[in-house]
């Protein structure tokens, strides 16, 4: 397998925990120069100490919402680069649940600006240069929830249908151009997206570290569509293609019908507060690594 990884300047938003954090540490392993971003200065420091003072690896401020904080991060990350971004990994997100007219406009705001302008946002300022190399690769981390959508996810299955439809036609857009757009596919994963819900048969967590390694190997071998863990990739478009009332017997059987809908509210108190008002940059102590 052509190694497409060693020595490239890849990019990955909202990486100081979870999927961007794993995703991180396995491309340092394959010799990848990494740069990542968080709007929590705080937990960004951290993340910086635990990849590892030698490591490739540096990490500045970010408010994916915000285009001139995107902007600047990419500055700070190609002069760490040394001139150019080869990979953007767009995984930033919130996951905003339960029943939709208990959501506030705060929390449904947040969820746009960070899930699908944040995608946008950080496409826009790197495919001018990508394009102009000629090579490059986006990937865009969406859900399963972008093509299988439960009750209590409204807003989040909202912006992550709308990640995955954009993923596509971009990759049709510049695949002359020799840039490659991906859209990573995780089903329920054991992050802090996940807190005060309750597993199901369906819905049994999977590590993130999972998710790195598909990401990984996508970066080797490129693809429009990575639906995670592999037989996702079958099972998923057949469950996208279920009529409603199939779809509801079979979310009623599997428990996904209540997931979202029934869960502890004062486990997730502390994640959905943070969600909710999810864009500018936090203050914290810098890391050596920051700039």
């Amino acid at each position: 397998m052509r190694d497409r990884i060693g020595g490239r300047t890849v990019v990955i938003t909202g990486a100081a925990r979870g999927i961007g954090y794993a995703t991180a540490t396995a491309l340092l392993d394959r010799g990848a120069r990494v740069v990542i971003g968080d709007r929590d200065v705080a937990a960004l420091a951290q993340a910086l100490a635990n990849l590892g003072p030698a490591a490739p690896v540096s990490g500045h401020p970010l408010d994916v919402s915000d285009p001139a904080s995107f902007a600047e991060f990419l500055d700070r990350a190609r002069a760490d680069g040394g001139g150019a971004i080869d990979v953007l990994i767009n995984n930033a997100g919130v996951m905003p649940v339960g029943a939709f007219l208990a959501q506030s406009e705060r929390a449904i705001e947040t969820a746009i600006d960070v899930n699908l302008r944040g995608v946008l946002n950080g496409c826009r300022l790197v495919l001018p240069e990508m394009v102009a190399r000629g090579r490059g690769h986006i990937i865009n981390i969406a859900s399963l929830a972008g093509v299988v959508p439960v009750p209590g996810q409204v807003v989040y299955a909202g912006t992550k249908f709308a990640v995955v439809g954009l993923s596509c036609a971009m990759a049709d857009e510049f695949a002359g151009a020799g840039v490659a757009v991906s859209v990573v596919m995780p089903p329920f994963t054991r992050t802090e997206l996940i807190a005060g819900t309750k597993n199901s048969g369906a819905s049994r967590p999977i590590e993130p570290a999972v998710i790195a390694k598909a990401i990984v190997k996508t970066l080797n071998r490129p693809k429009t569509h990575v639906a995670v863990p592999y037989p996702m990739r079958f099972v998923s478009p057949l469950l996208s293609l279920m009529g409603p009332r199939t779809r509801r017997t079979t979310n009623r059987v599997l428990g996904a019908d209540r997931l979202f809908l029934d869960f502890d509210a004062a486990a997730r108190a502390s994640y959905q507060q943070r969600a909710e008002s999810a864009t500018g940059v936090l203050p914290g102590e810098k890391g050596p690594n920051q700039r």
